[in-house]
């Protein structure tokens, strides 16, 4: 996805510890342009899926996740991080790592939003050692659903993420792919 590799290598800043800060376009300001094109690159990678059900964790990848929900004509649903006053019983729960963060948060979905059967597309907006994929996918097998697919706004290669999801069967696709970010400079798979 050409719009993406450029907005990175324009706007992408480069911090100490393999950050990649795209606080410009995706994680604080949103390129909504741009997520729109996501979206329907999402869609027609996995469009032969028989994705039933988009999820996410909140909150970087709610704009790319449904943006290819709008495309594919199926729900969004976002994991939780905070407890909330209105979602405090039946739930799927599982502890999430986040690298970029450096903590352990607890992420939540209401049962009511995973049904047994349904086909659940993953999307995040990075992928490094995995983490908050595998919590997704754990929390989908726990209701009974199978996960269709991984989709990554920008994955960074260089980390263990993709392998750890391969390992587990999972089909992942990532729009942007990072082989380093030596020197302050991003270079691309």
């Amino acid at each position: 996805m050409e719009r993406l590799l450029e907005k990175i290598r324009q706007e992408g800043i480069v911090l100490e510890g393999g950050v990649l800060k795209v606080d410009t376009f995706l994680n604080h300001q949103v390129d909504a342009g741009l997520m729109m094109a996501m979206g329907q690159a999402f869609a027609e990678l996995f469009g032969e899926a028989g994705v039933t059900k988009i999820m996410t964790v909140e909150s970087s990848g709610i704009a790319p996740a449904v943006m290819a929900a709008y495309r594919m004509g199926v729900p969004m649903v976002f994991a939780r991080k905070r407890k909330s006053l209105t979602l405090q019983t039946d739930l799927y729960t599982e502890k999430v790592y986040s690298y970029t963060k450096q903590e352990e948060s607890e992420v939540t979905v209401s049962k009511k939003f995973l049904e047994q059967g349904d086909r659940v597309l993953i999307i995040d907006d990075f992928l490094a050692n995995g983490e908050a994929a595998l919590g997704m996918a754990r929390i989908i097998e726990q209701a009974g659903a199978e996960v269709a697919g991984i989709g990554i706004v920008i994955e960074k290669s260089f980390q263990a993420g993709r392998g750890k999801l391969i390992e587990h069967g999972y089909r992942v696709e990532s729009l942007a792919r990072i082989a380093s970010l030596d020197g302050g400079v991003v270079t691309f798979v």
